[in-house]
């Protein structure tokens, strides 16, 4: 398969508009500045970018088809598209972005890796591609997630990676990413740090971006196809920190496809147990970046609530604040119960069962369905992941299996 020529830089040290940049402790600076050194000149090598091609294509299985929701479609009103980023090696769209790090790390000539995971589809797909290369593997997770994710820690482990569980604050993603960034330094000048999503201090939530915009290349090239020269009227993605939604929006940003990014939704956004960081945060500085995230009055970072542990993060990758705040995409929310709806509604009527985190999406299109959809509207949806990690943690939410 062949890649597209890369996409647009942000500017200066990192910024999207008012957002992005690199803040960091001093420490951390070098190891920051070799990685954008070595980003810049692999991605513009069309030697790595062949090996990252040929790999996208023989390892994780790319291209991923378009698939028509046919059943669901006659259900909603709508003409609804998925792309399936399911069906990817390790069964989510972070096997994209992985894989183009690991490629760097061997480049960089280090030879172990460390990554943050909620879900725990970035800690699979990181495992994986470490014991593809051969390199080391530690994986931070929040506890509460290391519990309802069972079955990805197992696979993490098989892979031959530590996976080390994080009780400090919430035990969930916000705090696996601190305990990941605190291991970075201290083992800086031998490791790499795999960041999961297109956040974080320059040049991850740019380099994220690129390595993930192979989803949405794909899918304007499959929809132009599929439509006949024509683009999706709405293009919808879950967003927690971000990536599989601004992989999908680079394909489309540049069409007059609308763009939705589905927030964690939570108990209900008046609640104050949700993720919707967008749509409630405020601009701060965490986690190297400065985006829009849960806040006090005080500026302490909230805790987040996701029934989807991909989603159960306070803030959002700062290219996604600037769509926000320039109007070119938009964000709205989809509730826990919403997303248990739409993981329902989809396995029953395509017999496809989604990761939770992107039944959000399914759950907000299925809701605005002839109201902020209008009738007949062709939607493409990204399935960043399937479901079967979840299985466990639903049917003991919807009473068991019979």
């Amino acid at each position: 398969m062949q890649l597209e020529p890369p996409g647009p830089e942000p500017v200066g040290l990192g910024r999207f508009g008012e957002f992005g940049g690199r803040y960091a402790p001093e420490t951390l600076v070098p190891a920051l500045v070799q990685l954008e050194q070595e980003f810049r000149s692999a991605w513009s090598d069309e030697a790595f970018r062949a090996e990252y091609a040929a790999l996208l294509s023989s390892y994780a299985g790319r291209p991923t088809p378009v698939t028509e929701c046919h059943r669901l479609s006659g259900q909603l009103g709508l003409r609804i598209l998925l792309k399936r980023e399911d069906l990817t090696h390790t069964g989510s769209h972070k096997i994209n972005n992985v894989l183009g790090q690991a490629l760097l790390t061997r480049r960089m000539g280090k030879m172990r890796v460390i990554a943050e995971t909620g879900a725990g589809q970035h800690g699979v797909a990181t495992a994986t591609a470490a014991a593809l290369f051969g390199l080391g593997c530690v994986v931070y997770m929040g506890a509460v997630d290391v519990e309802r994710q069972a079955l990805n820690v197992w696979r993490m482990k098989l892979l031959g990676a530590e996976v080390v569980p994080v009780e400090s604050g919430s035990a969930t993603l916000k705090d696996a990413v601190n305990e990941a960034m605190r291991a970075w330094v201290a083992s800086v000048e031998s490791t790499h740090y795999c960041l999961g999503s297109a956040m974080g201090p320059h040049p991850f939530p740019w380099m994220v971006r690129e390595f993930q915009r192979v989803v949405g290349d794909e899918a304007y090239r499959q929809c132009r196809e599929i439509l006949g020269d024509a683009d999706p009227d709405v293009v919808v993605a879950c967003v927690g920190g971000g990536s599989n939604a601004i992989g999908t929006f680079a394909g489309f940003v540049d069409t007059n496809a609308r763009l939705v990014g589905v927030e964690a939704g939570g108990q209900g956004l008046e609640s104050g147990h949700h993720g919707a960081a967008v749509m409630r945060g405020v601009p701060g500085i965490v986690h190297g970046m400065r985006s829009l995230f849960l806040q006090d009055e005080f500026g302490q970072v909230l805790e987040a609530s996701s029934i989807s542990a991909g989603l159960d993060y306070p803030g959002v990758g700062p290219e996604h604040a600037m769509l926000a705040a320039t109007g070119r995409a938009e964000y709205h929310a989809a509730t826990d119960q919403e997303a248990l709806a739409g993981f329902q509604l989809l396995a029953a009527t395509e017999g496809i069962v989604p990761a939770l985190e992107p039944a959000h999406a399914i759950a907000w299109v299925a809701r605005e369905a002839g109201h902020a959809i209008p009738a007949g509207s062709t939607v493409l949806i990204t399935l960043s992941g399937r479901g079967d990690k979840d299985a466990a943690q639903v049917a003991e939410m919807l009473g068991g299996l019979e």
